[in-house]
């Protein structure tokens, strides 16, 4: 199993970010928005709904959900990742905080 580091995780993400800004300058003239951006998450976040009821033989979808899923949900997490940088939010901060507040809540 690779435990990667969330920051290195982070800088991978925003490295291939980039790679993506320069295709999307390449091909339509600018970079995506951050809305644009936020608007593919949301249309990924809707795919990890649709396979998970898959999964969990609730809609009919196909023989590969589970490779399909973990594409997906990890693609979420990469979004994530780099909505927050695009909005100045540290994310390792911000999930740090967010999970200390739910400890203690608990």
């Amino acid at each position: 199993m690779n435990n990667m580091d969330f920051s290195k995780i982070i800088e991978r993400s925003i490295a291939i970010r980039k790679s993506y800004h320069k295709l999307e300058e390449q091909h339509h003239g600018k970079k995506w928005s951050v809305e644009e951006d936020a608007l593919a998450f949301l249309t990924d976040a809707g795919l990890v709904g649709r396979l998970t009821m898959s999964q969990q033989g609730r809609w009919p979808k196909g023989n590969d959900t589970i490779s399909e899923l973990e594409h997906k949900i990890s693609e979420c997490i990469w979004w994530l990742v780099i909505l927050g940088e695009r909005m100045d939010i540290d994310i390792n901060k911000s999930l740090d905080e967010f999970l200390t507040k739910l400890e203690k809540q608990l």
